[in-house]
C-alpha cells in the first residue's frame, strides 16, 4: 500500500524540520514524504541529501502561493503514485508517539471515513481545542472577542466541542489542518484545497466538503504536539489574511443563511446524546 505525507515550509528552522522528518521515518520508513518549500531560498533543500536513502521529495516554490496550494502540489504528486492515504503535517508538529500507523489502521477498517485528525496537545501536554462545529459569522466574532463571559463560556464549550471526553472517537465537521489524514479517494471526489485561501479557513473548507460525503473523525487514541502560535492574534499582516479568508469562506457557503450548516451541526451534536 502506498501512502504519503506533505509538509509546507516557509523560512522554517532546519533542525526542527530535521527532527520532525527523523520522527516520521522512525515510525514508518516507506512513506512518500513531500517537502514543499515556499521560502525565498532553497537552503532547506539540504534535507534531500541527508535522507537520500528514504523516499523524500523536495520542491522549492519561492512564489509562495500559500498553505493549500503547497499541499495541493504534493497531493497531486501523491495521487500520481496511487497513494491511498495522505497526511498533511505542519512544520511545528512534534511526534511524541506514533500517530501515523494507528490512524491509517483505523481508517483502513472504516471505509466511510474521508478525513481524520488525532488529539492535538500543547507543549505542556494540555489539549488544544481544535475540532469545531461549522461557524456562523457571529461565532467567529464571539470567538475573537471572548466576551461577555456569561455568553462566551457556554458558547465556546459547545462550538469547540470542549465537553467531549478525552478518549472518545467522534465526528466533527471542522478538523484542524495541523495534522490531518486524508483518504485519497475522498480528495478525488471532493477536491483538494481551495487555492483562494492563502492561509486560514482552508482546512475548515476542505473538512466541510469531505464531511458532505464521508465521516470526518477526531481519533483521540493517537496524539501529536503542536507548537501553536495563533499568529493572526499577534500580527496585523496575518490578521488581514485571516479576514480575507474569512470573507471568502462565508461568500462561498453563506453568511447568515446557511441551512447546510445548521443540519450538519445538528447531526454532530446528536452523536453525544
Amino acid at each position: 500500500m502506498v501512502f504519503s505525507a506533505s509538509i509546507v515550509l516557509y523560512r522554517s528552522n532546519y533542525s526542527e524540520i530535521k527532527k520532525l522528518v527523523d520522527h516520521i521515518f522512525f515510525y514508518t520508513k516507506n512513506i512518500e514524504l513531500y517537502l514543499i518549500d515556499n521560502s525565498p531560498t532553497n537552503e532547506l533543500g539540504k534535507l534531500k541529501n541527508e535522507y537520500f536513502q528514504f523516499p523524500l521529495h523536495y520542491f522549492h516554490t519561492p512564489e509562495n502561493k500559500g498553505f493549500g496550494a503547497g499541499h495541493n502540489l504534493a497531493i497531486t504528486k501523491a495521487l500520481e503514485l496511487n497513494s491511498k492515504y495522505h497526511f498533511v503535517i505542519n512544520p511545528d508538529i512534534i511526534l511524541n508517539e506514533d500517530a501515523i500507523n494507528p490512524m491509517i489502521e483505523y481508517m483502513e477498517s472504516h471505509d466511510d471515513i474521508g478525513m481524520m485528525m488525532p488529539k492535538v496537545l500543547n507543549t505542556d501536554l494540555s489539549k488544544q481545542n481544535l475540532p469545531k462545529l461549522l461557524p456562523s459569522p457571529i461565532d467567529i466574532l464571539l470567538r475573537k472577542l471572548k466576551k461577555p463571559d456569561f455568553i462566551y463560556n457556554s458558547f465556546i464549550n459547545k462550538y469547540e466541542l470542549r465537553f467531549v471526553e478525552d478518549d472518545r472517537i467522534y465526528e466533527a465537521p471542522v478538523l484542524s489542518g495541523c495534522f490531518t489524514l486524508f483518504r485519497c479517494d475522498a480528495l478525488k471526489k471532493k477536491g483538494m484545497y481551495d487555492d483562494a485561501f492563502f492561509m486560514y479557513f482552508e482546512d475548515w473548507d476542505i473538512s466541510r466538503r469531505i464531511n458532505q460525503s464521508y465521516k470526518t473523525i477526531v481519533f483521540q487514541p493517537a496524539s501529536v504536539i503542536h507548537e501553536y502560535e495563533s499568529g493572526a492574534n499577534k500580527s496585523k499582516h496575518l490578521f488581514k489574511i485571516f479576514v480575507k479568508s474569512c470573507i471568502h469562506y462565508f461568500n462561498k457557503y453563506g453568511w447568515l443563511f446557511d441551512s447546510e450548516r445548521r443540519e450538519i451541526n445538528k447531526k454532530t451534536l446528536k452523536q453525544f446524546k
